[in-house]
């Protein structure tokens, strides 16, 4: 089997390589638009240790164009940056001169990186289509549920996007709750960036999730009971992805964004540049140069939101989130074998069958929403919520779907009305004359 990597010289390459090993890859082929980036990564694998099992890592091979790297591909790994980390930097500083959290996939900073990769998504998924039409497709490119959703648009259900935020969160729920993070069933649905974990449940059906969010002590164990704090979490009856954490303490946030003097994109600008010039002069060291830089970025993830909600670090248990390589390797494996297994994806609203209901009726048929999903051979199915979304919560939801087929139709015919549409109907921009400042500053 043949796995393809757009965007093989990113940092998180690596992690999927070693969780390749003993799986049905044979050949690994990366592509990426910058050699020097795809040298190094390239470097980092032939460095990585072996497994102490023995199991076998596939073959890495790297493609001189897209086209190479996608035809007859049996799966596509989408995680490409367009912009590099520079771009990002902008994305966040823009909005920021204007008062207004930069991050990157919420907010104004989210509109803006959803602008500028949209057309190359678009175009990957036409190559892909033309070229690997069987290949299944899991997107990692943020801002991930927009992507996936344009690329829907030309490839249908047979694109998937991933984030390792929501089972993160399950994970880290669990452990507080004395559960096996690997037995518990859940329930979770919103979009992207943009969801609550809603039940826990044991081995022996009952729901662990009340008894969780009475426990103080247990709440303060984990990362989302700290960021978002018990009064809050009871209020709402659910636990929130931590990106939420930009919307319900926006004010607190900002001010700890500005007082910290350098944005998050601005130290991962600095720190893979760092790493990639030190990795090209020095490839024999690629790899160790590229683990510590790799635990450097985990335990400074979220560090403006962890210091708006008191200040603290982030333990051994924060950072066994699941990862990307593991729910990718999962998803993957659930295709490739046709064994069912239980993921949090992004997939089309309605995409469990023709009648088969959507998982949010108030959102188009097409919409990408994040929520638990029943995968086998044939694909991902949303499996029905339980219950309905909260009007608070379904009213966020409303709103950044908006935002976010706006930023598609923006980005797809270059439309300007869109694109102020996209801006101005963000919930954490306050202002229709501040969303057209960002635009013009930004030149989208």
């Amino acid at each position: 089997m043949r796995l393809t990597i757009l965007g093989g010289g990113g940092f998180r390459v690596p992690l999927v390589y070693r969780a390749l090993a003993g799986s049905e890859v044979g050949t690994l082929t990366l592509y990426d638009t910058d050699p020097l980036r795809l040298g190094v990564m390239r470097a980092v694998l032939d460095g990585l240790p072996r497994p102490a099992d023995g199991g076998g890592l596939p073959r890495v091979v790297v493609a001189a164009s897209l086209d190479e790297a996608v035809r007859g591909a049996d799966f596509v790994f989408c995680a490409i940056r367009v912009g590099g980390t520079a771009g990002r930097v902008a994305d966040e500083h823009v909005p920021l001169a204007e008062g207004l959290l930069g991050q990157e996939t919420v907010g104004a900073g989210g509109v803006l990186y959803g602008l500028r990769t949209v057309p190359v998504a678009l175009g990957i998924a036409e190559r892909i289509a033309e070229l690997a039409p069987d290949a299944w497709v899991i997107n990692f490119t943020n801002p991930a549920g927009t992507v996936t959703e344009a690329m829907a648009s030309v490839l249908g259900s047979r694109v998937i996007g991933i984030c390792d935020s929501p089972v993160g969160l399950v994970r880290r729920a669990a452990r507080a709750a004395g559960a096996d993070p690997d037995t518990v069933g859940y329930d979770y649905v919103g979009l992207n960036h943009l969801g609550w974990l809603r039940s826990l449940t044991g081995a022996d059906g009952r729901d662990l999730l009340p008894g969780l969010l009475a426990d103080e002590a247990a709440l303060a164990s984990f990362e989302e009971g700290r960021l978002f704090g018990p009064a809050w979490l009871r209020a709402l009856g659910a636990l929130p992805n931590e990106y939420l954490h930009y919307y319900y303490f926006r004010r607190e946030t900002l001010a700890a964004v500005r007082a910290a003097g350098e944005t998050r994109g601005a130290f991962l600008d600095a720190q893979q540049s760092a790493f990639f010039a030190e990795a090209h002069r020095r490839p024999e060291q690629a790899f160790a140069l590229w683990e510590r830089t790799r635990l450097e970025r985990e335990e400074t993830y979220m560090a403006e939101s962890r210091a708006a909600s008191g200040g603290w670090e982030r333990d051994t248990c924060d950072l066994d989130g699941g990862g990307y390589d593991q729910v990718a390797l999962a998803l993957m494996r659930a295709l490739a074998r046709d064994r069912p297994a239980r993921l949090i994806l992004n997939v089309r609203n309605s995409s469990g069958g023709p009648d088969a209901p959507p998982v949010l009726a108030a959102l188009p048929p097409d919409a990408v929403v994040e929520t638990v999903c029943e995968v086998d051979g044939s694909g991902a199915r949303p499996v029905a919520s339980p219950t309905p979304l909260g009007e608070a919560e379904l009213g966020l939801v409303l709103q950044l779907k908006a935002v976010e087929r706006a930023t598609i139709e923006a980005a797809l015919f270059k439309d300007r009305e869109a694109a102020l549409r996209a801006m101005a109907l963000h919930p954490l921009v306050d202002s229709v004359a501040v969303a057209e400042r960002v635009l013009a500053r930004a030149g989208a």
